[in-house]
């Protein structure tokens, strides 16, 4: 089966957590892309959350303007996925798609309702 793991950040506190979602769990976040909003209670979690980001097992950032959920080498001038010390440098770099996938390793996402935040 699928297993995730999932970085939870609040934006309010600037703090983060992070937690293992397996199997049944896992399942509903496959097929999802960034931007995405879902209910926590799903995936065992309070609140609205939404994703934000996450990488493969290897380590390749996801991108929202790249479709599907493989591998692209896509030409680069900033954002995820790239880092530069000089402007107007455009760089072709391997990064996955926006969609989740069964070889994603780690979704990041962010709360979206503080009221769901448990104590």
């Amino acid at each position: 089966m699928v297993n995730f793991k999932l970085v939870l950040s609040d934006p309010k506190t600037g703090k983060s957590e992070a937690h293992e979602v397996k199997d049944a769990s896992a399942q509903l976040l496959m097929g999802r892309k960034i931007g995405d909003v879902l209910d926590g209670a799903t995936i065992g979690l309070a609140g609205r959350i939404m994703i934000t980001g996450g990488s493969d097992k290897a380590g390749f950032p996801m991108r929202a303007d790249t479709q599907g959920g493989g591998k692209n080498y896509v030409l680069l001038t900033r954002g995820v996925g790239y880092r530069t010390k000089e402007d107007g440098v455009k760089k072709r770099k391997l990064v996955r798609g926006g969609t989740i996938t069964e070889e994603t390793f780690q979704v990041n996402a962010k709360r979206l309702d503080e009221a769901s935040k448990p104590n």
